[in-house]
């Protein structure tokens, strides 16, 4: 043989050995992504086969909301344990009769459900108000997989970071133990009562992302920075133009009040005391509608003047935050002998009151106007 046929010979070994190669390798990341993705020490339904049916050896959820919940980050509990537990109830199969459901009723009920998990991971990531980050995923990965990695990214400076997935029935819901996902979508808060999302934020954020979506095997999409910075200033502006707290006061017509007389008073009136000292008037939710302040240390002993205080972006027009106060005023008058009166002590008339609550009325209707209704929750996350 010649030179020349001796080197291609050889150049064709190494050519078929490095295909040969490469093609090993792709083999084995393929199978590595596949492990990561699936292995797992808990009974995974999807991957049964023949006469182990899911259907027999279902087990309704059950969720805890305290700290010790598992497998489900920070803000997601409570959205996870509300779609869940609406997954549990739909999918019962008799009414309260004992009558088993009919096929549409089941239908219904399982669209319910899937409504009901979407609108809950809208309240976690939702288009409005936050900044999305898309994670887009290398192979299916599981709930318990991701949840200990999204956990170190959860604040930006003072604004929540959330996270939802694209289930593998294709609905997006948020991140929950056993779950499988397909799809990830981040979103980071834009906004809140005292700051816009700035630059300084945004950039940790996208560091942090990185190393996040690195250790997950994802890859995100990350939005251009200025038009981020300028919808975060947007936003931030309607939040400080609506930050209205209202509030009427009492002052005593006599002898100032003994605070610990007081304390009972405000009790029989239907307020809580909470932790922090503030006088809380409940709304029958686990919520309050107002709250109430004696304007004086808890060292002093007496006070003459109460201001109870609405937060009216907080609480939705369908409880009447406003008339409600009002009226407690207005019961507190009597009780205490008292005068309602204004920030400059001049006493507020039954038409001044009207006229207030004609100017809320106008409030609630420009916050509906820009799809933030008054009490929502997505009212509720940018001005807590």
């Amino acid at each position: 043989m010649t030179d020349l046929q001796l080197s291609l010979i050889a150049a064709a070994g190494v050519f078929v050995a490095g295909v040969f190669t490469y093609n090993k390798i792709q083999e084995y990341k393929a199978k590595k992504s596949v492990e990561r993705a699936f292995s797992s020490d808990h009974d995974d339904v999807l991957m049964r086969s023949g006469d182990e049916s899911p259907a027999l050896a279902r087990q309704e959820p059950s969720f805890s909301l305290d700290s010790a919940t598992p497998g489900v980050a920070g803000g997601e509990a409570a959205a996870a344990a509300a779609a869940l537990s609406v997954v549990a109830a739909e999918f019962s199969t008799d009414d309260e009769s004992g009558v088993p459901a009919s096929d549409d009723q089941l239908a219904a009920r399982a669209n319910a459900a899937t409504a009901a998990a979407a609108e809950q991971a809208t309240a976690l990531v939702d288009p409005l108000i936050d900044c999305l980050l898309p994670l887009a995923l290398e192979a299916p990965a599981r709930g318990d997989k991701l949840l200990p990695v999204l956990q170190t990214l959860r604040m930006v400076g003072n604004k929540p970071v959330h996270y939802i997935g694209k289930a593998v029935s294709g609905d997006w819901e948020p991140i929950a133990h056993g779950g499988v996902y397909t799809e990830l979508q981040g979103g980071v808060q834009l906004a809140s009562r005292s700051t816009a999302l700035n630059e300084l934020e945004y950039s940790e954020l996208v560091t942090r992302l990185r190393a996040v979506a690195d250790e997950i095997g994802a890859e995100p999409a990350i939005p251009d920075m200025i038009e981020v910075m300028a919808e975060a200033r947007n936003l931030h502006r309607f939040v400080a133009g609506h930050d209205a707290q209202l509030g009427v006061n009492l002052q005593t017509n006599g002898a100032p009040w003994s605070v610990t007389t007081l304390i009972a008073a405000l009790e029989k009136q239907g307020f809580d005391v909470r932790p922090d000292g503030r006088f809380v008037m409940p709304d029958g939710e686990g919520g309050f509608l107002f709250s109430l302040s004696t304007n004086v240390t808890p060292a002093e002993e007496t006070t003459a003047r109460l201001t109870l205080l609405l937060d009216v972006p907080c609480v939705a027009p369908a409880r009447d935050g406003f008339g409600a106060m009002v009226a407690c005023a207005k019961a507190l008058v009597a009780r205490l002998d008292a005068t309602i009166v204004d920030d400059y002590n001049q006493p507020l008339s039954d038409a001044a009151l009207t006229e207030i609550a004609g100017q809320v009325q106008d409030f609630y209707n420009e916050m509906n106007d820009a799809d933030i209704p008054a009490g929502s929750t997505r009212a509720m996350r940018l001005f807590s």
